[in-house]
């Protein structure tokens, strides 16, 4: 038995095609809804971690900040502290500069020659004084050139002629002169430690007293 059938299956074949059609879009549609919301609650977890990295990273560096600081100012008061322990040591090694430069003096000072001044300023000093010969000046510039520990450089300012009356009122021809030395401090170099002052009774011609005083000008 032959059964025809008389429905319009070709209407209805065209509407299951545009439901599945419809419902297709609605599932990919949901899909990719779901898709974007996952993907933007990983962008905000992502955004949300690096903020938190950001602020941490923010109050590490503030802190490095104040250490940075700190150790500047620790720094200025450790150059502080040098420059007055280096003001503390060179006091305390210029307080036996004065000792030295007598010492020294009395060590070159040759026979007949008697100084009348002396003139520290700084590492300068000037020594002024009354000579019987030319040469023994030489000799004292020779004598703090090469063979003084504490006074260098020793430069002539002037030397001149001149009449003097002596013990017996004799009149001698003697020659006044002023010398300009460097004064060698401890820090500047190795020296090595100031010898005593050879007594008075040791030093040739007369005594450190007598050569620390001029005889009187007529």
């Amino acid at each position: 038995m032959i059964m025809i059938n008389l429905l319009p299956h070709r209407e209805e074949r065209r509407q299951r095609r545009k439901i599945a059609f419809y419902l297709g879009l609605g599932v990919a549609a949901l899909a990719g809804m779901a898709i974007v919301g996952v993907w933007y609650v990983v962008v905000e977890q992502i955004v949300a971690g690096q903020q938190q990295r950001n602020a941490f990273l923010q109050g590490e560096i503030a802190k490095l900040d104040l250490q940075i600081k700190d150790i500047a100012s620790l720094k200025a008061d450790i150059a502080s502290l040098k420059a007055r322990q280096r003001a503390v040591e060179d006091l305390q090694a210029d307080r036996n500069v004065p000792v030295n430069i007598l010492n020294e003096l009395v060590r070159q000072v040759p026979e007949g020659m008697y100084i009348t001044s002396i003139k520290q300023d700084g590492q300068s000093l000037s020594v002024a004084g009354v000579a019987q010969t030319q040469e023994r000046v030489s000799e004292f510039l020779r004598n703090t050139a090469y063979n003084s520990e504490w006074l260098v450089r020793p430069e002539l300012v002037e030397s001149k002629a001149t009449t003097m009356q002596g013990a017996n009122r004799e009149q001698k021809r003697l020659f006044d002169f002023s010398v300009r030395l460097t004064v060698k401090r401890p820090q500047d170099g190795p020296a090595s430690a100031p010898q005593d002052i050879i007594p008075a009774s040791r030093q040739p011609g007369p005594p450190p007293a007598a050569r620390a005083s001029a005889p009187k000008k007529t």
